[in-house]
């Protein structure tokens, strides 16, 4: 497998840099964070404008067409500024699920006003007491005439308060963790019987708590066959695992360049302490790190589209694995290279190391792939 970006690729990379590097400095992503839903609806915009969050999707449906690579090169370059935009949970998650889950009529209705940033989607899946297990599912979902009632809670649903409609997850039948009997609906955020209690991540993003309670939904609002999200799920989950290891090499480029920077500048005993070897030698690990990360993540890129199932799976997990422990050990040398200075929420590290650390536990964390990886066969 080739490694060798295309030109345009090479060119959507240097596009998403600029950005970064012009538009989302660490004093305005703190002022983004602050605003009402967490992101800034300009920089959205300007993002359907650049043809960013068209970019997944299919070009019958207003979209570019664009691979897992495609989409992975502009995460990356997400991952340098820690965008807050919720790219992930609207985009990676929600319009692929409607893209593989949805008919025809749903996705020409819904996918055009994504890719032009005017309609925001939220998954909410996650429950209480699932832990990593996708089809550990409590809400119900039970049919009464043409229309279906809708229990239960979902947790720490990413930019909920700000989304127009949840691609939500129930059980129609069978038991709690059943891989059977799990539908996939598109309920409007304004549906009657949602609550939602809303707080900020560690992370500087956005998340929901939320209670659906006799919530009704009509049959025009399932997506995809009766009972057999799961694989739908699974599929869209490993996408995104590849493109969130994806945003942690970008992250982790930056923290790396941040240390060294500051190793080159910080003087102790009448000279830079990067003149140390000793320091040398650790900075030289977290390089090396990152860029075997990024190796295996960009191998996994290529695999989601064009693999079968095992070796997708094999790929995804082993990202992930690599990408959780050269986060934490590039997070944790970053911190401890920084000195106390590295410690405070003023210094950019910090929050590179936030921001990887609960990319490594979504959707499965170093122990949890390493397990999926050695059952596969």
């Amino acid at each position: 497998m080739s490694f060798t970006f295309t030109e345009d690729q090479k060119l959507l990379s240097e596009s998403a840099d600029r950005f970064v590097l012009d538009d989302y400095n660490f004093e305005t992503r703190r002022k983004i964070i602050g605003q009402d839903g967490g992101f800034d609806r300009d920089n959205w915009k300007k993002f359907a404008e650049l043809g960013w969050l068209a970019l997944p999707i299919p070009e019958e449906y207003g979209g570019l067409g664009g691979s897992t690579v495609d989409t992975a090169v502009l995460l990356e370059s997400f991952g340098r500024g820690l965008v807050v935009e919720p790219y992930q949970s609207c985009i990676v998650l929600g319009a692929e699920l409607l893209q593989f889950a949805g008919n025809v009529e749903q996705k020409s209705q819904y996918l055009p006003s994504i890719a032009e940033g005017k309609t925001l989607l939220s998954f909410a899946h996650i429950e209480p007491t699932s832990r990593f297990n996708l089809c550990h599912i409590r809400t119900r979902a039970i049919k009464q005439g043409d229309c279906f009632i809708i229990d239960g809670e979902k947790a720490i649903v990413h930019n909920a308060e700000t989304a127009d409609y949840f691609i939500l997850s129930a059980r129609t039948e069978g038991d709690t963790n059943d891989e059977e009997g799990i539908t996939l609906f598109l309920v409007p955020s304004s549906s009657s019987g949602i609550k939602m209690r809303s707080y900020p991540t560690i992370d500087g993003l956005r998340a929901s708590e939320i209670c659906f309670n006799s919530v009704k939904v009509d049959q025009q609002h399932v997506l995809g066959e009766l009972n057999q999200a799961a694989e739908y799920i699974q599929k869209v989950v490993d996408r995104a695992c590849v493109l969130l290891c994806a945003e942690a090499a970008g992250a982790m480029d930056t923290a790396v360049k941040l240390t060294v920077d500051y190793i080159k500048n910080r003087e102790q005993f009448g000279q830079a302490i990067g003149s140390f070897q000793v320091l040398q030698h650790r900075a030289v690990e977290m390089l090396g790190a990152k860029d075997f990360s990024r190796a295996l993540t960009y191998r996994a890129a290529g695999a989601i589209d064009q693999s079968n199932a095992s070796e997708r799976t094999r790929a995804v997990s082993a990202a992930k694995v690599e990408m959780g422990r050269s986060g934490k050990l590039i997070g944790q040398e970053g911190i401890q290279l920084h000195g106390g200075m590295g410690m405070t929420d003023d210094m950019p590290i910090g929050h590179f190391f936030k921001r990887l650390t609960m990319i490594d536990a979504i959707f499965g964390n170093v122990d949890f792939h390493k397990k999926r990886f050695a059952q596969i066969i």
